[in-house]
């Protein structure tokens, strides 16, 4: 049995779905205070209309031209290999067949498979944590590529962690314009701020240029009219946001309540319980969360770790996790 099985059985015998889970989707309540710091500060970025967004057409060959982009980035594979990290070339190795696992589950519910519906907002996938550090970007971009690998899938990856910007950081790639721009001004054109990379079918997101209020940014409407109208316009693509970690800001939280997925990863024997109890604590109301065990020890004695990409345990659910 597989590291991975191990850990899955593991956690699935720690986690219990709840019962009869609030309807899906539904938009977490914020506190008023909230409310008012994110409509004073962000009252010339976002309206509570839906604006109309210049998303291009479909092209003739399937893809949606939105997620092609026209400025085009090199992807440093022998750099992802250095750093452990997952690359389309990965074949049946380890790390490859973790994300296999990784990702059915999502895809199912995405696009239904066997007697799995479909989900609403399926294809909106969240990757958080509870704090700093446990690996949510690094899990996330290894889930994008894994997925982009797919004979049927497109993928964007959104770098939605502004003040960290791991993503580009960590690909080793350059962008002046991103999530925060199309935010601030909806008459950008998304093809023009995207990064089609030389991975095939994965196109990058980017943060974009931060400001003093571009957390409270990610909670305002315009952030919910952007995820509404991707999931809606393009429902056939999978779309991956790499998100702040649930207890660093409010923001996540909201967040979480557009997703129809959430990948909440959990680092192996640091995480402290009480922290994971909270995190889930503010994402209860969500139906769908696959809890990712992250950086399990390894098993050769030496005290050495996996570090990223090995030893993921996989599964649904809430429960006593903080509590035992």
């Amino acid at each position: 049995m597989s590291i991975i099985e191990k850990a899955a059985q593991r956690m699935g015998a720690k986690f219990q779905a709840p019962a009869a889970p609030p309807e899906q989707n539904a938009e977490a309540p914020r506190p008023a205070a909230e409310e008012s710091l994110v409509e004073r500060s962000m009252a010339a970025a976002a309206s509570a209309a839906p604006i109309e967004r210049p998303l291009p057409d479909r092209d003739e060959d399937g893809p949606a031209t939105m997620f092609g982009g026209t400025q085009s980035v090199h992807i440093d594979l022998d750099r992802l290999r250095e750093l452990g990290m997952l690359t389309p070339e990965a074949g049946r190795s380890k790390i490859a067949e973790e994300y296999r696992l990784i990702k059915r589950p999502l895809l199912a519910n995405a696009f239904g498979q066997g007697d799995t519906p479909i989900l609403d907002n399926g294809n909106l996938i969240m990757v958080t944590s509870s704090i700093p550090g446990e690996g949510k970007s690094f899990n996330a971009i290894n889930l994008a590529i894994s997925m982009a690998t797919e004979m049927e899938n497109t993928v964007l990856l959104v770098d939605a962690d502004v003040t960290k910007s791991a993503i580009t950081r960590n690909l080793d790639i350059r962008a002046e314009k991103g999530l925060l721009d199309v935010l601030r001004n909806p008459r950008l054109h998304l093809s023009d701020i995207l990064l089609k990379t030389d991975i095939a079918k994965l196109t990058i997101l980017p943060a974009g240029q931060t400001f003093s209020h571009a957390t409270e940014l990610l909670a305002s409407s315009a952030m919910r009219h952007f995820v509404q109208e991707i999931a809606n316009r393009y429902p056939d693509r999978i779309i991956i946001f790499d998100t702040p970690p649930l207890l660093a800001t409010s923001e996540a939280s909201v967040l979480a309540s557009y997703m129809g997925q959430i990948v909440f990863v959990v680092e192996a024997e640091r995480t402290p319980r009480e922290a994971v109890s909270e995190a889930l604590s503010l994402i209860a109301n969500h139906e769908h969360v696959g809890l990712l065990l992250n950086k399990t020890p390894s098993r050769s004695g030496t005290g050495d770790y996996y570090y990223y990409g090995y030893g993921y345990g996989y599964g649904y659910g809430y429960g006593e996790y903080a509590k035992q």
